[in-house]
Parts: C-alpha cells; structure tokens; sequence
C-alpha cells in the first residue's frame, strides 16, 4: 500500500486536462501504461471534487492577494535545497507548500482534514527516492503541485524520461502564459491551504533558478537564497535520483546511466547559465548565495545568516524549532551516491572544468 501512496504523492492526481495534454505531446511505454492509468484515474477520480473547491472557494482565491517578497529557495537539485526548505519551513510563521497541498491542489483545501491523517497512516516514513524523512506536512517542492495543473513543469521530464532535454528546455529555460497563470493559481492555493497569520510565504524550486527574470515581475520585492554545491557532486546524485523517479512515477523507461550524466550534466550548464545571466537583475540585499559545506556543517547559523540578510523577521521565535529540525536530522545518513564505472568516467570528462570553474 505505502509504495503505491507514495507514487501518488510523486505524481498522482494529474488534472485530466494536464494528462489530455501530456499525452498529446509524449508516448507512453507500452510496459509503464498500469501505472498511467493509476495515475491518470486518480486526477479523474477527484475531478468533481474540483470542480466543487473551484465553487466554494474560488472568489477567495481570485480576492487573495499575494505578498511582493516571497523568501525562495533556488539552486541545482541535489544542491541542498531539500534541507534548507525543511529547516526554514520549521518556522512556525511561515507558509509553504507541503505533501498535503502538492499531491493533489485541485481538491487539497476541500479534503485538507481527510488527506492529512490518510497520508500519515498510509505514507512511507522516508522518501523512496532517497530517503529524506516527509510525512503529509512536510515541505514540498512547488514544482511538484504544479505538475498536476500544467503539463509546463520541469516534472514533465521527469513523467517522460526519454524526452527530459526536450521538456527541460521547453518548461525550465522558457515559460508559457498558462504555466504563469497556474503557478499563481498554485501560490494562492498555497496561501489559503496554510491558512491566515503567517509572517512570511516561503517557495523552493530547483526549476526557479531559470526563472528570475519572470519571478522579478511577478514578486518584484522576491528574496533568493541560491544554493552552491560541487558541481560533480551534485549531478552524480541528481542522475540516481532521476533513474529512482523513473521507476516510480515515469511513463518510459529510464535513459542508460551514461546517457543520464550526459544529460543531466547539460541541463546543470543550461541552468547554471541561466541563474548566472539574470544574477544582476537580483535587487541589493534580496540575494544570499549558501555553499552546501556551510548548510551541512552549521545549519543553524546558516538560517540565521539568511534570516538577517534577508530581513525576515521572527528569528527568536523561529529559533527553537528550527534547532529542533536540526537535532531531529542528525539521524538521516544518506544513501551512497555510485554510478557504474562507464557513467562514473563519463561525468568526471564533462564536470570537471565545471567544478574548476566553481571552486574558482
């Protein structure tokens, strides 16, 4: 059961209208067809579910306004940012997206006080892909909420593996007007999920690290904290999660592992480009850029350094219970990171002028 529930927290509940337009666009592999079915079923399960929560509360939503100052969290996957996400979301004050939210936002506010304790009893205790504790509550990626509502996210490679160069350029280093008008559909829906009172609204996503130009426009007061990791290191790990993601929720086979470095190794460049080319449009003092040594060694003076950069107001009723995150993640050891030796040599040949260039 736990398996299964954990495929529909990655990638279930997909809005029909989202699946109708992944499947105009990508080819499903006859052998991965039971799992999108299971997939696809369960968005059109709740469909009517949806079309009430879009009744009785859509005049909240179009009446809510969203802050000008999001704090978000950027950075390549495997950077860090998982970590400092569930750090910063300790703080009571803040609002972010979680499991709860992301697994299915079209009826999440209707079946809130359903869906929490059923994913708690039903949920694996740690990731599948790479066993990070999560629970119903725990932060998620926005991406991940988004990929329900629009076939436009960066989770569409992740769906069709051997397309993720293609759906990568497509959806990360370019955006289309009905992925901007569901990302502020999903942000508000993320507001109205955490409820009122909070101080500050918090966002992580990898796929954010190309978007700052259209971020700008949209929160022109948005506070970044850019995540730093070695490069070799962080996409070795990002290829084992992306063939682990493949088994779990993608529609084709995963890539070989070379192919995989390849790739993933490209879509890094392409990303760190982007980051590096809309760095300058970052207003002062609305920019923090964390080395993942520093986050692993001293988490909670790197908060805190983030917390007084970026004036986010509430460190000593924060502090507590984010120290208390701290404490309770000293217990999760990672898995180890080993690629095949083909993969291994092939990532060392493209990422080490990459990793010189970092360190330098």
């Amino acid at each position: 059961m736990a398996y299964w529930v954990d495929r529909l927290v990655a990638g279930g509940c997909v809005a029909p209208r989202t699946l109708a337009s992944a499947l105009r666009r990508s080819r499903v592999s006859w052998r991965r067809w039971p799992l999108a079915l299971v997939l696809g079923f369960s968005g059109v399960a709740v469909q009517p579910l949806a079309w009430l929560q879009s009744l009785l509360y859509g005049r909240a939503l179009r009446q809510l306004e969203l802050p000008s100052d999001p704090v978000i969290v950027i950075g390549h996957w495997r950077s860090g940012t998982t970590y400092l996400h569930q750090l910063l979301a300790a703080d009571p004050q803040a609002a972010t997206a979680c499991n709860a939210l992301t697994i299915a936002p079209q009826v999440a506010l209707l079946l809130k006080p359903l869906l929490v304790p059923l994913l708690g009893r039903w949920m694996s205790a740690m990731r599948p892909i790479d066993a990070v504790q999560w629970g119903p509550m725990d932060p998620q990626e926005d991406e991940v909420g988004l990929a329900r509502l629009s076939f436009d996210t960066n989770m569409a490679g992740v769906a069709f593996p051997q397309e993720y160069p293609f759906h990568f350029r497509r959806c990360v280093l370019s955006s289309t007007p009905g992925f901007r008008r569901q990302f502020l559909h999903f942000c508000r829906l993320t507001l109205l999920h955490e409820g009122p009172g909070k101080s500050h609204w918090l966002i992580k996503n990898s796929a954010h690290s190309a978007r700052v130009p259209l971020l700008l426009e949209l929160f022109p007061k948005a506070r970044f904290v850019m995540l730093q990791r070695d490069p070799v290191d962080s996409v070795r790990s990002l290829v084992q999660v992306k063939q682990n993601l493949a088994d779990l929720v993608g529609l084709q086979p995963a890539p070989d592992a070379v192919r995989q470095v390849e790739e993933t190794a490209s879509a890094h460049r392409l990303l760190m480009q982007a980051f590096d080319a809309a760095r300058a449009q970052i207003p002062a003092g609305q920019l923090v850029e964390v080395p993942y040594d520093a986050l692993v060694e001293a988490p909670l003076a790197t908060v805190e350094r983030i917390y007084s950069e970026l004036s986010i107001a509430g460190w000593q009723q924060a502090q507590p219970e984010i120290a208390a995150r701290v404490e309770q993640s000293k217990h999760y050891r990672a898995r180890p990171v080993q690629l095949e030796p083909q993969a291994e040599q092939r990532l060392q040949a493209l990422m080490q002028p990459a990793a010189a260039r970092s360190a330098a």
